[in-house]
C-alpha cells in the first residue's frame, strides 16, 4: 500500500462506509472500522481522523468533504463530536486503539500499544466532558461500576478552558 494512496468512503445518514482495497488493509494492519458484509464501517471519529491522516476521501450526497465540512457536518450528526474527536485523535496519534465503549456506558474502549480489539481486551473505558459541565456523582459511579465489573480502568477525560484535554484514571482500590 502506497503512503499516499487516496481510498473513497460514503457518508449515508450518519454511516460511514468503504469496500475499498485500503479501507480492508487498514482495518487488518491498525484496526480502523469495523469489516462487516463486505464493507468497513467507521465511526465518526475514525473517518476525520483519515481523512486527515490517511488518505480518506469522504463523499456525502456526491459532493467531496473537506475536513472542515466533515466536522460541521459530523458535529451536528453525533452529540459532543468536538471533544470526542479531540480525545480520540489525540490517543489515535500516542498509538492507542479506540473503539465505541457505548455498550459500556462509556465513549470510548481503549486498547493499550500491542493490544488488538478481538483478540485482546480494552485496557480502558473512557468518558469525555468539559470541564464547565458538572459530573454527576451517579453517573461517575456507575462507570467506575461498569469499569470495575469488566477487569476495566475508569479513563476520564476533561477538556478544561485552554482547550487542553486532562485524564485522570480511576482505580478501585481493596483495603
Amino acid at each position: 500500500m502506497k503512503r499516499n494512496e487516496t481510498f473513497e468512503t460514503h457518508l449515508l445518514g450518519n454511516t460511514l462506509s468503504s469496500n475499498s482495497k485500503k479501507a480492508y488493509t487498514l482495518s487488518k494492519e491498525s484496526f480502523y472500522g469495523e469489516k462487516k458484509n463486505e464493507k468497513v464501517y467507521y465511526s465518526l471519529h475514525e473517518g476525520l481522523f483519515l481523512l486527515k491522516n490517511k488518505g480518506m476521501k469522504i463523499i456525502s450526497n456526491k459532493k467531496l468533504l473537506s475536513g472542515g465540512d466533515a466536522f460541521k457536518k459530523f458535529s451536528k450528526i453525533e452529540k459532543n463530536f468536538p471533544i470526542k474527536y479531540k480525545i480520540y485523535e489525540e490517543l489515535r496519534k500516542k498509538g492507542l486503539i479506540l473503539k465505541s465503549g457505548i455498550k459500556y456506558g462509556a465513549d470510548f474502549s481503549v486498547y493499550e500499544k500491542g493490544k488488538r480489539p478481538g483478540k485482546d481486551h480494552s485496557t480502558w473505558l473512557l468518558s469525555g466532558k468539559e470541564s464547565s459541565k458538572n459530573l454527576n456523582i451517579q453517573e461517575f459511579i456507575l462507570k467506575n461500576r461498569v469499569a470495575n465489573s469488566t477487569n476495566k480502568k475508569l479513563l476520564l477525560a476533561i477538556r478544561d478552558a485552554e482547550d487542553d484535554i486532562l485524564y485522570y484514571e480511576v482505580n478501585w482500590k481493596k483495603l
